[in-house]
């Protein structure tokens, strides 16, 4: 699955891991070294996000359920949070990605295969 910006600007994530279960949800990213460059983890519902344990920073796209995105965070660090209260997913990318394709709020993501 790909995720792609409807707005031309391409795609955020070639490899995109979606997390819909509550195991999946729980795990996210832990207990890994980073995120492959151009993949990307979907978490499904989710308004919150910790990064206890974290071995990385990542990028974080906040999402409603049109896919709108609500709010951003460039390298949010280990030992931190993030969350956003009217959306319902998230996707974590790896740190840059977002300055690099340039997602804003206002944009709208769309899975692709």
């Amino acid at each position: 699955m790909k995720l792609r910006n409807t707005n031309g600007r391409g795609i955020v994530a070639g490899e995109l891991e979606i997390a819909d279960t509550a195991w999946r949800r729980f795990k996210g990213l832990l207990g890994r070294d980073g995120l492959p460059d151009g993949g990307g983890l979907l978490i499904t519902p989710c308004n919150s996000i910790h990064m206890f344990f974290m071995r990385f920073p990542i990028d974080v796209v906040w999402l409603d359920g049109q896919n709108a995105v609500l709010k951003t965070v460039d390298r949010l660090k280990p030992w931190r949070v993030s969350f956003c209260l009217s959306a319902s997913k998230v996707v974590e990318l790896p740190p840059g990605r977002l300055e690099s394709v340039k997602v804003a709020p206002g944009d709208v993501l769309e899975m692709v295969e």
